[in-house]
Protein backbone atom coordinates (compact mmCIF):
# COMPACT_ATOMS: atom_id res chain seq x y z
CA UNK A 1 0.00 0.00 0.00
CA UNK A 2 1.70 3.07 -1.08
CA UNK A 3 1.88 6.27 0.80
CA UNK A 4 0.05 9.22 0.86
CA UNK A 5 3.34 10.68 -1.23
CA UNK A 6 2.34 8.86 -3.99
CA UNK A 7 -1.41 10.54 -4.56
CA UNK A 8 -0.93 13.22 -6.38
CA UNK A 9 -2.65 16.75 -5.43
CA UNK A 10 -6.12 17.11 -6.68
CA UNK A 11 -6.31 19.76 -9.02
CA UNK A 12 -10.10 20.26 -7.53
CA UNK A 13 -8.49 21.31 -4.25
CA UNK A 14 -6.09 23.83 -6.01
CA UNK A 15 -8.91 25.51 -7.58
CA UNK A 16 -11.66 25.55 -4.86
CA UNK A 17 -8.25 26.90 -2.11
CA UNK A 18 -7.82 29.54 -4.67
CA UNK A 19 -11.49 30.81 -5.88
CA UNK A 20 -11.72 33.42 -3.23
CA UNK A 21 -8.18 34.79 -4.88
CA UNK A 22 -9.47 34.11 -8.44
CA UNK A 23 -13.03 36.29 -7.22
CA UNK A 24 -10.83 39.21 -5.13
CA UNK A 25 -8.81 39.90 -8.28
CA UNK A 26 -12.07 40.33 -10.55
CA UNK A 27 -13.32 42.73 -7.83
CA UNK A 28 -10.04 44.81 -7.51
CA UNK A 29 -9.81 45.53 -11.71
CA UNK A 30 -13.18 46.09 -11.34
CA UNK A 31 -12.88 48.14 -8.43
CA UNK A 32 -9.76 49.82 -9.14
CA UNK A 33 -11.32 50.92 -12.79
CA UNK A 34 -8.69 48.76 -15.30
CA UNK A 35 -11.27 47.67 -17.55
CA UNK A 36 -13.55 51.34 -17.86
CA UNK A 37 -9.86 52.37 -18.85
CA UNK A 38 -9.24 50.22 -20.90
CA UNK A 39 -12.49 50.72 -23.15
CA UNK A 40 -12.20 54.50 -22.92
CA UNK A 41 -8.85 54.41 -24.05
CA UNK A 42 -9.77 52.23 -27.69
CA UNK A 43 -6.14 50.89 -27.65
CA UNK A 44 -4.12 48.52 -26.07
CA UNK A 45 -1.95 50.35 -22.69
CA UNK A 46 1.20 49.11 -20.94
CA UNK A 47 1.18 48.39 -17.27
CA UNK A 48 3.20 51.37 -16.65
CA UNK A 49 0.29 53.75 -18.73
CA UNK A 50 -2.32 51.78 -16.39
CA UNK A 51 -0.67 52.50 -13.01
CA UNK A 52 -0.40 56.14 -13.53
CA UNK A 53 -3.79 56.58 -15.03
CA UNK A 54 -5.28 54.76 -12.13
CA UNK A 55 -3.13 56.04 -9.28
CA UNK A 56 -1.64 52.66 -8.55
CA UNK A 57 2.25 51.24 -7.84
CA UNK A 58 3.65 49.60 -11.27
CA UNK A 59 4.67 46.45 -9.55
CA UNK A 60 1.16 46.00 -8.06
CA UNK A 61 -0.58 46.81 -11.10
CA UNK A 62 1.64 44.50 -12.82
CA UNK A 63 0.81 41.54 -11.07
CA UNK A 64 -2.97 42.48 -11.10
CA UNK A 65 -2.94 43.05 -14.77
CA UNK A 66 -1.01 39.17 -15.27
CA UNK A 67 -3.41 37.87 -13.32
CA UNK A 68 -6.57 38.84 -15.12
CA UNK A 69 -4.97 37.74 -18.57
CA UNK A 70 -4.76 34.36 -16.58
CA UNK A 71 -8.59 34.68 -16.04
CA UNK A 72 -9.36 35.65 -19.34
CA UNK A 73 -10.35 38.58 -18.43
CA UNK A 74 -7.62 40.60 -20.18
CA UNK A 75 -5.66 39.73 -23.46
CA UNK A 76 -2.07 40.58 -23.63
CA UNK A 77 0.13 41.34 -26.63
CA UNK A 78 4.08 41.34 -26.52
CA UNK A 79 5.61 44.28 -28.58
CA UNK A 80 8.68 45.79 -28.94
CA UNK A 81 7.79 47.95 -26.26
CA UNK A 82 6.84 46.05 -23.87
CA UNK A 83 3.53 44.36 -23.20
CA UNK A 84 0.16 45.67 -24.13
CA UNK A 85 -3.01 45.10 -21.98
CA UNK A 86 -6.87 45.09 -23.64
CA UNK A 87 -10.26 44.04 -22.56
CA UNK A 88 -11.42 40.71 -23.75
CA UNK A 89 -14.53 40.79 -24.76
CA UNK A 90 -16.40 39.36 -21.68
CA UNK A 91 -14.71 41.76 -19.57
CA UNK A 92 -16.49 44.91 -22.09
CA UNK A 93 -19.90 43.46 -22.00
CA UNK A 94 -19.83 42.23 -18.16
CA UNK A 95 -17.31 44.20 -16.31
CA UNK A 96 -16.97 47.94 -17.63
CA UNK A 97 -19.40 50.32 -15.91
CA UNK A 98 -21.30 51.71 -19.06
CA UNK A 99 -21.82 48.27 -20.56
CA UNK A 100 -26.08 47.82 -20.90
CA UNK A 101 -25.04 44.32 -19.13
CA UNK A 102 -22.81 45.48 -16.53
CA UNK A 103 -22.18 43.36 -13.48
CA UNK A 104 -19.98 45.84 -12.36
CA UNK A 105 -22.27 47.36 -9.49
CA UNK A 106 -23.07 43.51 -7.87
CA UNK A 107 -18.94 42.72 -8.07
CA UNK A 108 -18.61 45.66 -5.94
CA UNK A 109 -21.60 44.48 -3.05
CA UNK A 110 -20.12 41.41 -3.42
CA UNK A 111 -16.43 42.45 -2.51
CA UNK A 112 -17.41 45.05 0.22
CA UNK A 113 -20.73 43.05 1.81
CA UNK A 114 -20.93 39.68 1.12
CA UNK A 115 -17.45 38.69 1.42
CA UNK A 116 -17.39 40.51 4.81
CA UNK A 117 -19.85 38.52 6.24
CA UNK A 118 -18.50 35.22 4.60
CA UNK A 119 -15.48 35.43 6.90
CA UNK A 120 -17.81 34.30 9.34
CA UNK A 121 -19.63 31.42 7.88
CA UNK A 122 -18.25 28.84 9.76
CA UNK A 123 -19.81 30.82 12.77
CA UNK A 124 -23.07 31.17 10.39
CA UNK A 125 -23.23 27.49 10.36
CA UNK A 126 -22.43 26.81 13.91
CA UNK A 127 -25.23 29.52 15.04
CA UNK A 128 -27.72 28.95 12.28
CA UNK A 129 -28.13 32.56 11.88
CA UNK A 130 -26.81 35.40 9.95
CA UNK A 131 -23.45 37.13 10.79
CA UNK A 132 -24.51 41.32 10.10
CA UNK A 133 -23.35 41.53 13.84
CA UNK A 134 -19.94 40.21 13.62
CA UNK A 135 -19.62 42.18 10.42
CA UNK A 136 -20.65 45.46 11.13
CA UNK A 137 -21.52 45.67 14.55
CA UNK A 138 -25.68 46.01 13.38
CA UNK A 139 -28.20 43.77 14.68
CA UNK A 140 -29.35 40.99 12.87
CA UNK A 141 -32.97 40.41 13.44
CA UNK A 142 -33.76 42.86 10.91
CA UNK A 143 -32.06 41.75 7.44
CA UNK A 144 -32.92 44.19 5.54
CA UNK A 145 -32.31 46.89 8.45
CA UNK A 146 -28.94 45.75 7.96
CA UNK A 147 -28.66 45.66 4.31
CA UNK A 148 -30.17 48.77 4.17
CA UNK A 149 -27.52 50.25 6.82
CA UNK A 150 -27.39 53.64 5.18
CA UNK A 151 -27.94 55.12 2.26
CA UNK A 152 -24.67 54.66 0.16
CA UNK A 153 -25.18 51.16 1.34
CA UNK A 154 -28.83 50.45 -0.15
CA UNK A 155 -28.34 52.27 -3.39
CA UNK A 156 -24.94 49.79 -3.78
CA UNK A 157 -27.14 46.82 -3.54
CA UNK A 158 -30.04 48.22 -5.50
CA UNK A 159 -27.75 49.07 -8.29
CA UNK A 160 -26.36 45.27 -7.68
CA UNK A 161 -29.94 43.63 -8.18
CA UNK A 162 -30.58 45.47 -11.23
CA UNK A 163 -27.27 44.43 -12.79
CA UNK A 164 -28.54 40.89 -12.38
CA UNK A 165 -31.87 41.18 -14.01
CA UNK A 166 -30.44 42.99 -17.06
CA UNK A 167 -28.84 39.84 -17.95
CA UNK A 168 -31.29 37.47 -16.38
CA UNK A 169 -34.21 39.37 -16.43
CA UNK A 170 -35.77 38.18 -19.76
CA UNK A 171 -35.34 34.77 -19.18
CA UNK A 172 -38.04 34.38 -16.17
CA UNK A 173 -40.34 36.96 -17.70
CA UNK A 174 -40.36 34.82 -20.78
CA UNK A 175 -40.61 31.54 -19.21
CA UNK A 176 -44.46 31.31 -19.26
CA UNK A 177 -46.75 33.71 -21.47
CA UNK A 178 -47.58 36.64 -18.77
CA UNK A 179 -49.61 38.78 -21.81
CA UNK A 180 -52.34 37.86 -20.33
CA UNK A 181 -52.01 39.63 -17.16
CA UNK A 182 -51.78 43.67 -18.02
CA UNK A 183 -52.11 44.57 -14.45
CA UNK A 184 -48.81 43.63 -12.54
CA UNK A 185 -47.24 44.43 -8.78
CA UNK A 186 -43.24 43.53 -8.31
CA UNK A 187 -43.60 43.32 -5.00
CA UNK A 188 -40.10 44.29 -3.17
CA UNK A 189 -39.20 45.41 -7.26
CA UNK A 190 -36.09 47.87 -5.89
CA UNK A 191 -34.57 49.60 -8.66
CA UNK A 192 -37.39 48.63 -11.30
CA UNK A 193 -35.22 46.63 -13.70
CA UNK A 194 -36.86 43.88 -13.78
CA UNK A 195 -40.33 45.99 -13.74
CA UNK A 196 -38.29 47.80 -16.89
CA UNK A 197 -37.91 43.98 -18.48
CA UNK A 198 -41.38 43.36 -18.00
CA UNK A 199 -43.52 46.54 -19.55
CA UNK A 200 -40.70 46.06 -22.76
CA UNK A 201 -42.41 42.07 -22.83
CA UNK A 202 -45.04 42.70 -22.41
CA UNK A 203 -46.09 46.50 -23.84
CA UNK A 204 -49.84 46.24 -22.90
CA UNK A 205 -48.57 45.78 -19.18
CA UNK A 206 -48.59 48.16 -16.45
CA UNK A 207 -45.92 46.83 -13.49
CA UNK A 208 -46.47 49.17 -9.86
CA UNK A 209 -43.44 48.24 -7.67
CA UNK A 210 -43.98 47.77 -4.37
CA UNK A 211 -41.11 48.48 -1.50
CA UNK A 212 -40.31 50.45 1.43
CA UNK A 213 -40.64 54.50 1.27
CA UNK A 214 -36.87 54.76 0.89
CA UNK A 215 -36.67 52.47 -1.32
CA UNK A 216 -39.00 54.08 -3.55
CA UNK A 217 -37.54 57.32 -3.61
CA UNK A 218 -34.32 56.01 -4.19
CA UNK A 219 -35.93 53.73 -7.32
CA UNK A 220 -37.36 57.06 -8.04
CA UNK A 221 -34.68 59.39 -8.59
CA UNK A 222 -32.02 56.99 -9.81
CA UNK A 223 -33.18 54.07 -12.18
CA UNK A 224 -36.29 54.65 -13.22
CA UNK A 225 -37.52 57.71 -15.40
CA UNK A 226 -40.66 59.54 -14.80
CA UNK A 227 -41.37 58.74 -18.66
CA UNK A 228 -41.66 55.17 -18.23
CA UNK A 229 -45.21 55.65 -17.93
CA UNK A 230 -46.06 51.49 -17.63
CA UNK A 231 -44.05 51.40 -14.42
CA UNK A 232 -45.58 53.36 -10.74
CA UNK A 233 -44.94 52.68 -7.58
CA UNK A 234 -46.18 51.78 -3.99
CA UNK A 235 -44.59 52.35 -0.55
CA UNK A 236 -45.28 50.06 2.07
CA UNK A 237 -43.58 46.81 3.91
CA UNK A 238 -45.55 44.09 2.56
CA UNK A 239 -45.36 41.94 5.88
CA UNK A 240 -47.10 44.82 7.66
CA UNK A 241 -49.51 46.72 5.18
CA UNK A 242 -51.87 45.42 3.35
CA UNK A 243 -51.60 44.40 -0.45
CA UNK A 244 -53.96 45.74 -2.86
CA UNK A 245 -56.00 43.73 -5.92
CA UNK A 246 -53.87 42.98 -9.06
CA UNK A 247 -54.08 40.43 -11.35
CA UNK A 248 -50.30 39.01 -11.28
CA UNK A 249 -47.74 38.98 -8.40
CA UNK A 250 -44.14 39.09 -9.25
CA UNK A 251 -41.87 37.90 -6.11
CA UNK A 252 -38.44 37.79 -7.62
CA UNK A 253 -35.56 36.80 -5.25
CA UNK A 254 -38.50 37.40 -2.04
CA UNK A 255 -38.71 34.57 -0.68
CA UNK A 256 -35.57 32.86 -0.68
CA UNK A 257 -34.71 35.75 2.39
CA UNK A 258 -37.30 34.19 4.94
CA UNK A 259 -37.98 31.20 6.41
CA UNK A 260 -41.14 28.58 5.33
CA UNK A 261 -43.44 30.94 8.26
CA UNK A 262 -42.26 34.20 6.89
CA UNK A 263 -43.21 32.75 3.25
CA UNK A 264 -46.85 31.05 3.35
CA UNK A 265 -48.04 34.50 5.68
CA UNK A 266 -46.53 36.49 2.69
CA UNK A 267 -47.67 34.05 0.26
CA UNK A 268 -51.58 34.13 1.69
CA UNK A 269 -51.76 37.55 1.98
CA UNK A 270 -50.72 37.55 -2.10
CA UNK A 271 -53.25 34.88 -2.60
CA UNK A 272 -56.42 37.11 -0.42
CA UNK A 273 -55.43 40.26 -2.81
CA UNK A 274 -55.00 38.05 -5.64
CA UNK A 275 -57.97 38.93 -8.76
CA UNK A 276 -59.82 35.22 -9.40
CA UNK A 277 -58.01 33.73 -12.41
CA UNK A 278 -55.02 35.50 -11.75
CA UNK A 279 -51.35 34.84 -10.13
CA UNK A 280 -48.20 35.21 -8.90
CA UNK A 281 -44.64 34.67 -10.35
CA UNK A 282 -41.90 33.37 -8.03
CA UNK A 283 -37.86 33.95 -9.59
CA UNK A 284 -35.52 31.92 -7.53
CA UNK A 285 -32.67 29.79 -8.86
CA UNK A 286 -33.98 26.25 -8.09
CA UNK A 287 -32.68 23.39 -6.62
CA UNK A 288 -32.49 19.83 -8.15
CA UNK A 289 -34.94 17.75 -6.16
CA UNK A 290 -32.01 15.84 -4.08
CA UNK A 291 -30.42 18.91 -3.42
CA UNK A 292 -26.96 17.42 -5.19
CA UNK A 293 -27.18 21.17 -7.30
CA UNK A 294 -26.64 23.54 -9.12
CA UNK A 295 -23.40 24.42 -7.14
CA UNK A 296 -24.42 28.25 -7.84
CA UNK A 297 -27.75 27.43 -6.31
CA UNK A 298 -26.25 25.58 -3.23
CA UNK A 299 -23.22 28.38 -3.00
CA UNK A 300 -26.60 30.89 -3.13
CA UNK A 301 -28.09 28.63 -0.03
CA UNK A 302 -24.47 29.40 2.07
CA UNK A 303 -25.43 33.25 1.24
CA UNK A 304 -28.49 33.33 2.55
CA UNK A 305 -27.13 31.28 6.07
CA UNK A 306 -24.90 34.53 6.09
CA UNK A 307 -26.98 37.00 5.40
CA UNK A 308 -30.74 36.50 5.38
CA UNK A 309 -33.08 34.21 7.22
CA UNK A 310 -33.98 32.20 4.52
CA UNK A 311 -32.86 29.27 1.98
CA UNK A 312 -33.22 28.02 -1.87
CA UNK A 313 -35.16 25.39 -2.17
CA UNK A 314 -36.54 22.82 -4.87
CA UNK A 315 -39.45 22.98 -6.94
CA UNK A 316 -41.44 20.80 -5.04
CA UNK A 317 -40.76 23.44 -2.00
CA UNK A 318 -41.83 26.43 -3.57
CA UNK A 319 -45.14 24.48 -5.18
CA UNK A 320 -45.87 23.31 -1.13
CA UNK A 321 -45.92 26.61 -0.11
CA UNK A 322 -47.92 27.67 -2.96
CA UNK A 323 -50.38 25.05 -2.28
CA UNK A 324 -50.40 26.18 1.53
CA UNK A 325 -51.63 29.60 0.65
CA UNK A 326 -54.20 28.38 -1.89
CA UNK A 327 -52.39 28.66 -5.40
CA UNK A 328 -53.06 25.83 -7.64
CA UNK A 329 -51.99 24.90 -11.29
CA UNK A 330 -48.36 25.42 -10.77
CA UNK A 331 -45.90 25.26 -13.36
CA UNK A 332 -42.33 25.31 -13.11
CA UNK A 333 -39.92 26.23 -16.08
CA UNK A 334 -36.44 25.82 -15.65
CA UNK A 335 -34.35 28.59 -17.41
CA UNK A 336 -31.24 26.85 -17.93
CA UNK A 337 -29.78 30.83 -16.02
CA UNK A 338 -28.93 31.68 -12.75
CA UNK A 339 -32.81 31.93 -11.98
CA UNK A 340 -35.89 29.57 -12.80
CA UNK A 341 -39.83 30.57 -12.82
CA UNK A 342 -42.61 29.31 -11.26
CA UNK A 343 -46.32 30.03 -11.57
CA UNK A 344 -49.33 29.80 -9.32
CA UNK A 345 -52.72 30.47 -10.38
CA UNK A 346 -55.49 31.03 -7.82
Amino acid sequence: MGSTEDLDYPQIIVQYSNGFLVSKVMFTACELGVFDLLLEAGKPLSSDAIAACLGASTIGMKRLLDACVGLKLLAVEITQEGALYRNTEISNIYLTKSSPKSQYHIMMYYSNTVYLCWQYLADAVREGRNQYERAFGIPSKDPFGAMYRSDEEMLKFMAGQNSVWSICGRDVLAAFDLSPFTQIYDLGGGGGALAQECVSLYPNSTVTIYDLPKVVQVAKEQFVSPEEHQITFHEGDFFNDSIPEAELYILSKILHDWDDDKCKQLLAKVYKACKPGGGVLLVESLLNKDKSGPVETQLYSMNMLVQTEGKERTAAEYSKLLEAAGFGVIQVKRTGKLYDAVLGRK
